[in-house]
């Protein structure tokens, strides 16, 4: 596949997005929301229906819903053994995951300088109650493994890394060894790869990761909207949330309080309680959607490094020097994920510019973002650049 053969894929599939118009718009804010599918739409109906016609029966369908999404998953991760949890957002899930680990024993909690939001902030606030928290340094990627091994001379809780970098979609190319490292020190690993799920396959059975938890969420490259997050944990995890609602052990319900235990069952260890459903029926058909466009990981991992290398090519042809506008990392863009990241001292400027003209993106300090989805066509990306180098040259006066 060729650099520009992501185009005919991108103006096959941009008609079926016609609720988001995504031909006559510039979304360039594929890292962190993307368009949903116009079979989306009959999916919230579905839950509409279903909800009306079944009352409180609607769970059933709900539950067949989900595991339609757990089916996708353990097919996109390689993964048939592997038990998927879904929540309304990864911070609920690791929440219920960390109060499951022996944190207020052990006290120390290994992650990386580079981590997103959700593990950052709660990871700086446990800090506060007196959690030691290790921030590993992220870059370079040689050498992250031998860092965290390190790091955990000293016992920890438990150790959370990304697998592609949100702040300048690097791919970390030692998940294999961290794995093993953690494995060596009986020291649970989580992964966050939200920016990973359908952009960069990952064989959880050859490479060896059962024993890995895995946050994933649909918000952004699997199109499946909020309210369709799960996290991945083994097979034989015995884990027992502290933090644990009535979801977790659906079955359970009937027991006689007297005689109740609290168990935790199957894909829902980490479940919390009732949430609204509308969200895994739009997803579902989604899926189907993927599945009928011949979406695999294989075809999405093409269409992504063609946008993300012409996009490349045409940042490079604006021809500003690297002290007005860079790519946030200096390695080569083989090591690039599903977006760009450039790094301006004009940034909050340049972002407004650029929706002033119509480009959706988005920014984190002076770190400009613009990430593609596979609707996205070579005009439009030329239409990016043409805008982005004269929106620059302008504030440059």
């Amino acid at each position: 596949m060729s650099d520009h053969d992501f185009d005919s894929i991108a103006r096959k599939l941009a008609p079926h997005y016609s609720r988001f118009d995504v031909s006559n718009r510039l979304l360039f804010s594929g890292h962190s929301h993307q368009a949903w599918p116009d079979v989306a739409r009959e999916g919230q109906i579905e839950a509409f229906d279903v909800a009306a016609r079944s009352v409180d029966d609607k769970w059933s369908t709900a539950f067949e819903k989900t595991e339609k999404l757990r089916s996708y998953l353990r097919d996109f991760y390689d993964d048939p053994s592997g038990r998927y949890c879904v929540s309304a957002s990864t911070h609920d899930l690791v929440i219920k995951w960390l109060s499951a680990l022996e944190l207020p024993k052990t006290k120390r909690l290994v992650v990386t300088d580079h981590e997103f939001y959700t593990l950052f902030r709660q990871s700086r606030r446990l800090q506060e109650e007196g959690i030691e928290i290790e921030e590993v340094p992220a870059l370079p990627l040689e050498g992250f493994a031998d860092r965290i091994n390190q790091a955990l001379e000293k016992p920890a809780t438990a150790v959370m890394i990304s697998r592609i970098y949100f702040e300048n979609a690097l791919i970390n190319p030692e998940i294999n060894e961290v794995a093993e490292i953690c494995r060596n020190h009986h020291t649970p690993l989580l992964i966050d790869d939200y920016h990973g799920t359908n952009v960069l396959p990952l064989s959880i059975r050859e490479n060896r990761l059962e024993d890995v938890y895995l946050l994933i969420g649909g918000y952004k490259y699997l199109q499946w909207g909020e309210g369709n997050c799960f996290l991945r944990f083994p097979q034989e995890c015995k884990l027992r949330p502290v933090i644990t609602g009535w979801f977790a052990a659906f079955s359970t319900l009937q027991q006689p309080r007297e005689h109740y235990s609290v168990e935790y069952e199957g894909d829902q260890r980490f479940g919390g309680a009732t949430y609204d459903s509308t969200s895994q029926y739009r997803a579902a058909r989604v899926v189907d959607f993927f599945r009928e466009q011949g979406l695999t990981p294989e075809v999405l991992q093409q269409q992504y490094s063609g946008q993300i290398r012409e996009m490349y090519r045409q940042f490079n042809g604006l021809g500003f020097d690297e002290d007005i506008i860079r790519l946030n990392h200096n390695y080569p863009i083989t090591r690039n994920a599903g977006f760009l990241a450039l790094y301006s001292p004009y940034t909050p400027k340049l972002y407004q510019k650029l929706k002033e003209n119509g480009v959706y993106c988005d920014y984190r300090g002076n770190i400009l973002r613009l990430g593609p989805a596979p609707y996205i066509t070579q005009s439009q990306i030329d239409e990016l650049f043409e805008i982005l180098g004269r929106e620059l040259k302008a504030l440059l006066g």
